[in-house]
């Protein structure tokens, strides 16, 4: 929509000392012509928008004028406020709440009394992984590598990193950046860094592409997984792969398909149900589960292992 774009626009020109026409072409993805029309409308309503000729010219907004804040209504505010907590929840700092306090300046009525969105982005980690959030933040800001060990199903392994993006997803904390081991940009998560430091050298940026998952084996469906779980696993299935992902057969259990990634993943995930769910296929699983039963067996069979009789 035009209104969206001509705010967005704002925001670049509030941010930035001075842009080109063609480079806000591109980053809207319309004409120049467009664009054009667009700073006409914005310094019709009363934005001072200046333009320059020449090499160093381009568009910027008068020194020292201000956005007005009846700019944003009370729910864009409250969507902007209801982000910066849930960035306070992982940060060692208070930086996010002091945002918060001046953007409140003038405007409590927007603070108190519509606050009903709360979202927590810190984990049972938190302790350790915001001094993590905070380091390699700061080392985005100033383009400096960072240093770290890496705890992957493949081993340990020392890394160097250029980070570009923190990145909140799959419920988990990751840094996207140039591996400069692997000579390409990787996504590695927090949790699995350990002795993680500033390495204590800039980096040149490079043309970065979006934040992207793992290649193929980490995140794909490599195996389609068949399971019948017993009634009373209905919560577990719900929470953890939604109401789609069984069906409920006449006998009241519940018939489970969906993909997995790792093969590791699926045994493991299927045995803390117990005695409760059955696999199905892949076939080659059921026969792991088999021989882990065995083991599991012979480790706990009887008064033989030191089993204390009852």
């Amino acid at each position: 929509m035009k209104i969206d774009r001509l705010i967005g626009i704002l925001s670049i020109l509030l941010q930035r000392e001075r842009v080109t026409a063609p480079y806000l072409a591109e980053k809207f993805e319309v004409s120049r012509r467009t664009i054009n029309r667009d700073i006409e409308d914005l310094s019709k309503a009363g934005i001072p928008i200046t333009t320059l000729q020449g090499a160093n010219g381009g568009i910027s907004i008068m020194e020292g004028y201000r956005i007005d804040r009846t700019l944003l209504t009370s729910s864009e505010m409250q969507a902007i406020l209801a982000g910066l907590r849930s960035l306070d929840s992982v940060s060692g700092t208070n930086r996010y709440a002091q945002l918060m306090e001046k953007l409140s300046v003038g405007a409590s009525g927007l603070m108190t009394g519509d606050q009903h969105i709360l979202i927590d982005l810190s984990s049972w980690y938190k302790a350790s992984l915001a001094p993590k959030i905070e380091l390699i933040h700061r080392a985005i800001e100033r383009s400096e590598r960072v240093s770290f060990t890496y705890c992957s199903p493949r081993g340990e392994s020392g890394r160097q990193l250029e980070p570009y993006d923190l990145v909140f997803q799959w419920s988990s904390w990751y840094v996207w950046g140039w591996c400069m081991d692997r000579q390409e940009f990787r996504l590695f998560k927090l949790n699995r860094m350990t002795e993680l430091k500033a390495a204590g050298e800039k980096f040149e940026r490079r043309a970065a592409p979006l934040p992207k998952p793992p290649p193929v084996g980490v995140f794909s469906e490599n195996y389609q997984v068949r399971a019948l779980f017993e009634p009373e696993c209905k919560w577990r299935l719900v929470e953890e792969f939604g109401p789609d992902s069984f069906e409920v057969q006449a006998d009241g259990k519940l018939l489970f398909s969906f993909g997995f990634h790792d093969r590791d993943g699926i045994v493991s995930w299927i045995l803390t149900f117990e005695d409760k769910a059955e696999l199905l296929e892949p076939a080659e699983f059921r026969r792991e589960l088999r021989r882990i039963g065995k083991r599991l067996k012979k480790k706990y069979g009887g008064k033989n292992n030191g089993e204390v009789g009852l």
